[in-house]
């Protein structure tokens, strides 16, 4: 949802309804996951997508039904419907799609969606997909944040409940279906609510103004990362030479990253990389990196010469063993990359690697399942749509 966001909350500005089209839960080989949406516009125009183009067409038409009906529906999509070819679902997994007419009559507070997503603050939605409670309708929003909720889901209990459990999955960055019985008793499984989670893009901060931090900004940018530049020198940090980043700072990186740590603002999900290849920034840097938070990424650029000498200053200063096991040196994966896009495409591969657990083997020589971690449960061909 995320990625049509903004789209969506300015045309739910201008009075339009919209049909929202969102995965709410994959089983196999699915193309995308669970939050993945498109959104098909008043205009005709369409934006996003559920499957990476094996079903829009009928994911289009399905938005433009429920539009001209208001009411929401939940479909299935996958290899094991007999129709699955038609829609063009070839890949082996199976989706299950909500599609919902929103408007500022069946979303009245999309637009705090939208504020909280802007300001990097984390917002989970919790929408009803299927309910046989008559005080529960399908497509009633709750908005949740850290600190607040707004909206309703039809019954205070399940309210109070459903926040609790959203708060838990927003703390872990987690999208999910959940399903409770009346009253929001856990037990159940007559009401389920789908849960989005919108937590801040993943931070991307790199250190060193150089013509390699061009590069790795616009791949990071593509990635969905919010991009740091930062370097002590005002001369070569400056928005015009990094345009791509969505910040650019001049300060010492080793006083602002421990400012930003201060701040809360590094998390598991950051990844810290150092192209200077001058010790006098390198090494306080990287001894700041070294009291991040565990999970962080942490990589340096250098020949393996530079690597050595930058080890060697680093035991000196009193990095032990278990902070050099976290360092990343020489930075990425051996591609064969030589110009600084390709290089920056070799470190954001090693940071998704490091990030999903991926292997940098090749597909075609990977035995194991091409998706690792995704769900084996078999779809059940006796759930229906609701």
């Amino acid at each position: 949802m995320r990625d049509v966001l903004p789209t969506l909350v300015e045309r739910w500005r201008n009075g339009e309804t919209v049909g929202l089209t969102t995965v709410v839960a994959t089983y196999g080989s699915a193309p995308r996951q669970p939050g993945a949406a498109s959104a098909r516009l008043a205009d005709g125009g369409v934006l996003g997508s559920v499957s990476g183009g094996c079903v829009e067409g009928a994911v289009y038409e399905l938005a433009g039904d429920v539009v001209e009906s208001g009411t929401a529906q939940t479909e299935r999509y996958g290899i094991a419907d007999d129709d699955a070819f038609a829609v063009g679902l070839t890949c082996g997994g199976t989706i299950d799609v909500f599609c919902e007419p929103v408007s500022r009559e069946t979303w009245p507070d999309l637009d705090e969606i939208g504020a909280a997503v802007d300001a990097r603050r984390p917002v989970a939605v919790a929408t009803v997909t299927s309910s046989d409670q008559p005080d529960v309708p399908v497509g009633a929003h709750l908005t949740i944040a850290p600190e607040r909720a707004r909206g309703s889901l039809g019954e205070p209990e399940l309210d109070r409940v459903v926040v609790q459990d959203a708060r838990g999955l927003l703390d872990l960055g987690e999208t999910s279906i959940l399903r409770y019985g009346p009253q929001g008793l856990r037990t159940g499984d007559g009401i389920a609510v789908f849960v989005n989670s919108m937590a801040p893009s993943p931070r991307l901060i790199v250190f060193g103004a150089v013509d390699y931090a061009a590069a790795l900004a616009h791949a990071g940018a593509a990635l969905g990362y919010h991009v740091t530049v930062c370097d002590a020198r005002p001369v070569f940090a400056t928005p015009a030479r990094f345009p791509a980043a969505h910040e650019v700072v001049v300060d010492w990186p080793h006083r602002y990253l421990r400012a930003e740590m201060a701040a809360g603002r590094i998390d598991s999900r950051t990844a810290i990389c150092v192209l200077t290849h001058d010790p006098k920034f390198d090494v306080p840097a990287l001894q700041a990196a070294f009291e991040s938070p565990e999970g962080v990424y942490i990589g340096a650029m250098g020949s393996r010469r530079t690597h050595d000498d930058r080890m060697r200053r680093l035991r000196e200063e009193g990095a032990t063993d278990a902070a050099l096991a976290r360092l990343h040196s020489p930075i990425g994966l051996d591609l064969g990359g030589r110009t600084p896009a390709e290089t920056a495409v070799s470190i954001m591969a090693e940071i998704i690697a490091v990030r999903r657990g991926g292997t940098g083997v090749t597909l075609t020589n990977l035995t194991d399942h091409i998706h690792p971690g995704i769900s084996r449960i078999q779809p059940d061909p006796t759930r229906v749509g609701g």
